[in-house]
């Protein structure tokens, strides 16, 4: 993961801002805890306010984009959390988890630090409902890879509660499923930059052309025109809540 975000880390921090509608959504699952550690924190993102944020990030690019805070930051690993047991009130863990070596080990590692609840944005491998995968459907081998399934949080941590995320239609975090609405965003190299799946990928020549030959025919608003009109749409996104 370091390496990785060491490579993409470039203007991270401007193309993936926080939602505030999903940041409500975690901040609602951390409940009243007061003491706060963020494990794979990247810049910062979705580390709520007016609570005491510890955070956990192996890529120093990642760390120097962080914007001020009164939150201390570490360089580290979720495999190996550097506190005592039961030192925090909630853990988080938003977008990460893949990224982890060893999934089992660091969800094990915060519960052991923690005493309270553990949330986790992430993302259901097995969802196959989201227009993107048909242009890249390397996308659906690469999450059923790496992102762990739903059932293997309750093997973590037993009971669990899993809720779908849905993503606004004006996402401002330029994750995959951001611009599920703005089709020809993902034309755009820079805002593919931003998204670690498409750096796994590597060539994804072929289905840029079949996306941009699609939107310039009007073959994608004829298939995908309907989504036009709503909101927000669930892509897969997961947030997961354990204690």
């Amino acid at each position: 993961m370091n390496s990785l975000y060491d490579t993409i880390g470039l203007n991270y921090a401007d193309l993936r801002r926080p939602d505030p509608r999903i940041a409500q959504r975690i901040e609602d699952a951390l409940g009243d805890a007061q003491s706060v550690l963020n494990v794979g924190a990247g810049a910062g993102s979705y580390e709520p306010s007016g609570r005491r944020i510890t955070a956990v990030e192996p890529s120093a690019k990642m760390i120097a984009q962080r914007p001020p805070s009164d939150a201390t930051v570490l360089q580290g690993s979720a495999e190996d959390l550097p506190f005592d047991d039961k030192s925090f009130d909630a853990a988080m863990a938003v977008l990460t988890i893949h990224h982890w070596s060893d999934k089992a080990k660091g969800v094990a590692e915060m519960r052991r630090v923690t005493r309270g609840k553990l949330v986790f944005l992430t993302y259901d491998p097995s969802f196959r409902d989201f227009w993107l995968l048909e242009y890249f459907p390397a996308l659906i081998t690469l999450d059923e890879g790496q992102m762990p399934k739903m059932a293997d949080y309750e093997t973590w941590l037993g009971d669990v509660s899993v809720s779908p995320a849905p993503i606004p239609h004006d996402c401002t975090d330029g994750f995959l499923a951001g611009y599920w609405r703005r089709p020809a965003a993902y034309l755009d190299e820079r805002v593919r930059a931003a998204m670690s799946s498409f750096w796994a990928l590597g060539d994804v020549s072929d289905g840029l052309a079949r996306l941009e030959r699609d939107l310039t025919s009007g073959e994608w608003e004829r298939r995908y025109g309907h989504l036009m009109k709503l909101d927000a749409l669930d892509c897969g996104y997961r947030l997961v809540v354990s204690g």
